[in-house]
Formats: C-alpha cells, sequence, structure tokens
C-alpha cells in the first residue's frame, strides 16, 4: 500500500470492519517502538447513546395513557407543570395530577 502526496492511505476494509471504524469515527495515532499505531476514538458512543434514548422515549412513550400518547413532550410537561391544562385531553381519575 503506498502512502498519497497528502500523506493518505486508505484502511483496508476487513480492518476498519474488526476495529469498528466507520465514516466520521475519530482516529487517533501514537508510535509505538518504531510502529505507527491508529487507534479508533469512541465517537460513535453518541450515535449510540442517541438510539438508546429514542428507545427509551418509546418505552416510556407506550407505558403511558392513551389520552397522553399522541402529546408532544412539551404538551405532557405543560400538564405535570399545571400549565394551561384546559388545552389537554380529559383524564380519569387513575392520571389525574392532584392525587
Amino acid at each position: 500500500m503506498q502512502v498519497t502526496d497528502k500523506g493518505q492511505v486508505t484502511i483496508p476494509k476487513p480492518i476498519r470492519e474488526a476495529a469498528g471504524i466507520r465514516p466520521g469515527t475519530e482516529v487517533t495515532f501514537s508510535l509505538e517502538g518504531g510502529k505507527i499505531v491508529l487507534t479508533p476514538v469512541a465517537s460513535h458512543v453518541r450515535e449510540d447513546r442517541r438510539a438508546a434514548l429514542r428507545a427509551a422515549a418509546a418505552r416510556v412513550r407506550r407505558s403511558l395513557a392513551p389520552e397522553f400518547r399522541q402529546l408532544s413532550a412539551d404538551e405532557i410537561m405543560e400538564f405535570l407543570r399545571g400549565e394551561d391544562s384546559d388545552r389537554l385531553p380529559e383524564t380519569d381519575s387513575r392520571h389525574s395530577r392532584d392525587k
């Protein structure tokens, strides 16, 4: 494999896949005993956290009473804070905030 005039090389696909290097992954370089070592930085963790948060939000939304499932997060927060409660759907006594 040759290095380009700009100092670039292509990491072979099997090595990228084995190391978990995807487009957008940050990497660091270091010298260890005369060898150049490329190490991926955990940049994809942010994506994993977002996916986990979306999954958690979906679980919470499914656990809500049916009359609240169509509400946005802001509308739910308004209800919990007691703001503009006249705009929100009627709830039965099991879901009353005055309990």
